[in-house]
Parts: C-alpha cells; structure tokens; sequence
C-alpha cells in the first residue's frame, strides 16, 4: 500500500510540474497551448537518449531534456505568436503530433514504437529500489517547490505585471510601445522548460519512454488539473494536480468495488467522469478551487 501511494505522490508530482508551466504559459499571459505534452515529450525522450542509449550522467539529460523544449518553442512563438491566439492553439496541437510522429519515424535515435528502456533510476546506486523512490519524491518536492518559489518572483516582479497585461489588454500594450510577442515567446520557452524537466523525471522514474506515453490526452488532463485548481493561481496548479490524481486512481479503485465492470469500459467511465467535472467546474466554479471569482 505504501509503495501504491508513493506511486501516485511521484506521478501527481510530476503533473505538478506540467500544470505549472502550462498556468504560467495560460493562467498568466493568456497563451492557448493544446499541444503542451510535445514538450513534455520532448524533455523525457532528451533524457532517455543521453542516458539510456549515450550512457551519460543523468544531470546531463536533465541539463538537455530542459533545453531542447525551450528551444524548439522559439520559433513556434516566432512564428505563432505574432498572429491571433487561436493560431497559437492551432499550431501548437500540429507540434505535439510533429514529435509524436518524429519520434516514431526515428527509429535509429527513439527506437520507434518500441521506445527507449533501461532509462536508469535515480539514487539506486544509494539505496534500494523504495529507498530511490522516496529520494525521487523528495527531490520532485523540491524541485515543485523551486518552480513555485521562481513563478512567484516572476509573477511579482514588473516582467511579471507586464505579462499579465499581455493576458488582460493586449491591445493597451501595444499603445504603450511594448512588444508582446517578444515577452510571449520569452513565456512559451519557460513554459516548454518546465515541461521538459517534468519530462526527464517521468523517463527516469518509468524507466522507459515509448510514443503512446505521450498522446494528447495528457495535454487535457493538464489543462483539466489547471481549471480545477484555478487559473492563475499557483497553489492552485498544486491542488489541481493531485485533485486530477485523486479523481484517476479513484476511478481505478472503483473497478474493484463495482462488479462485472471490464477495464476497457471503466477506462471509458474515467473519461466520462474527467468530462463531467470539466463541465460541472465551467458551470458552478469556473475559476476553480483556489480561484478568485470575478464578476
């Protein structure tokens, strides 16, 4: 039992990650990203090639799993950025697809649908395999911990208050001579960063990455974590992602009390009950949890 809740604290972390970087790219600046797990692909396959295939130290493919993301979101926001928010939406889903089948095409670098294993744990060197699970945790609290303490000083500080007047009048910016897609695509590499470092700590804590890892519906579970926390509000990312986490594993649990039930259709269920509390949260709580409600 304990070894299950470690599981999940470790994957509700990692979400944790993810949330935060889509809230800083969206809850913050107002930038529509459909295509945020291409990054969180991206930092997770970085991290499998150098160390499982190049057999490189892992803070190396953590160094590259951070980079390579951030820099191929620059010329997406060069290029997107400088048109109406919906083509950023637009162009970053056809990015996540472009890594997807990237990866797959590319065997003799991803290994094609077979993915990359042997991607090595951290700290199993130390101690044993539950001993390297908690100092994943632990190190995965600091790490959240770290981004949040950044995202807050970002947030606070005049950079922070310019971005936030990208998301609330563009327009108003513009008339004082500023140049929002300068700052938009400075967001989206930040963005692309944090998503790649939640990558590289998924591949080392799976041990493997294969391309059915990384499939849009990650992208709508992060946004689902972010509205239910709240948009724009860091604990809510927090809140929002292990609420997420609470609602998948609650659904798994739900199997074993409910007979005749295949996986297959609680599988469906699951989806159906992320839908339902989308709505349910649009509906009656649509700046989430930790939200402020605005008229």
């Amino acid at each position: 039992m304990e070894a299950y809740l470690l599981a999940i604290a470790i994957t509700a972390l990692v979400y944790v990650l993810l949330t935060l970087g889509l809230n800083f790219q969206y809850g913050f600046t107002g930038l529509i990203n459909f295509g945020y797990v291409g990054f969180f692909a991206l930092g997770a396959y970085a991290t499998a090639i150098c160390t499982a295939r190049q057999g490189w130290p892992a803070w190396t493919g953590f160094a590259i799993g951070i980079v390579v993301p951030a820099l191929l979101a620059w010329p997406i926001g060069r290029v997107a950025l400088r048109l109406r928010d919906d083509y950023l939406a637009i162009v970053t889903l056809g990015f996540s697809e472009i890594v997807r089948l990237v990866i797959v095409s590319e065997k003799q670098f991803t290994n094609g649908n077979q993915g990359i294993a042997g991607v090595p744990k951290l700290f199993a060197g130390w101690t044993g395999p539950a001993g390297a699970d908690v100092a994943l945790a632990v190190v995965l609290v600091a790490a959240c911990a770290g981004v949040v303490w950044l995202m807050r000083a970002i947030v606070r500080s005049p950079y922070g208050r310019l971005i936030q007047a990208i998301r609330d009048d563009e327009t108003a910016l513009l008339a004082l001579g500023k140049n929002p897609a300068r700052f938009k695509t400075q967001v989206l590499m930040l963005g692309a960063a944090i998503a790649g470092l939640a990558g590289s700590f998924y591949a080392h804590y799976i041990g493997f990455v294969t391309p059915e890892q990384f499939v849009p519906i990650v992208t709508f579970q992060v946004w689902m974590a972010m509205i239910m926390g709240g948009v724009g509000r860091l604990r809510g990312a927090v809140v929002g992602a292990f609420l997420l986490l609470a609602v998948l594993e609650g659904s798994r649990v739900a199997r074993d009390v409910l007979p005749g039930i295949s996986e297959v259709a609680m599988s469906s269920a699951r989806l159906g009950v992320i839908g339902l509390a989308l709505i349910l949260f649009i509906r009656f709580r649509p700046q989430g949890l930790l939200g402020i409600k605005r008229d």
